[in-house]
C-alpha cells in the first residue's frame, strides 16, 4: 500500500485546485460587486415593476451574498491549503488515520483532509 499520491499525481491535483481557486475567485468577485454595489445595477433603463422587485429582495440577497462570500472565501483558503500539502507531500493523506484518501473523493473534493471513514467516525 502506497503512503502517498506520487508526483505526477500530486501535479494533476495541484492544476485542478488552482483552477478551482481561480473560479472561486471570479465567483467571489461577482458576490462582492453585487454586494457591494452602489445601488445603481445598470437597471435605469429597465422596467419600474423590476426596480421595485429589485429594491424589495435587496436587503436579503445583500445577507445572503455576504454569507456566500464568506463561506467562498473559506473555500478558497481551503483550496490554498491543499496546495500547500500538495508542496510538502502530504496531500491525500487523512489526517485521522494517516491513509491515503480516496482518488475519487479528492476530486470531487480536493481540500478534503479527512478520509471517508474518518468522516463516518466523526458522527
Amino acid at each position: 500500500m502506497k503512503n502517498r499520491y506520487s508526483d505526477t499525481e500530486l501535479k494533476k491535483f495541484k492544476k485542478l485546485i488552482e483552477e478551482k481557486i481561480n473560479k472561486a475567485r471570479a465567483d467571489l468577485d461577482l458576490l462582492k460587486s453585487s454586494y457591494m454595489n452602489d445601488g445603481n445595477n445598470g437597471t435605469d433603463d429597465t422596467s419600474p415593476t423590476f426596480k421595485a422587485f429589485e429594491e424589495g429582495s435587496e436587503t436579503m440577497s445583500k445577507e445572503a451574498n455576504t454569507q456566500l462570500a464568506i463561506r467562498q472565501e473559506k473555500f478558497i483558503r481551503d483550496l490554498k491549503s491543499a496546495l500547500i500539502r500538495i508542496e510538502n507531500k502530504t496531500f491525500g493523506i487523512c489526517r485521522v488515520t494517516g491513509k491515503l484518501i480516496n482518488k475519487k473523493r479528492l476530486l470531487l473534493v480536493p481540500h478534503a483532509t479527512l478520509s471517508i471513514d474518518a468522516k463516518n467516525m466523526q458522527k
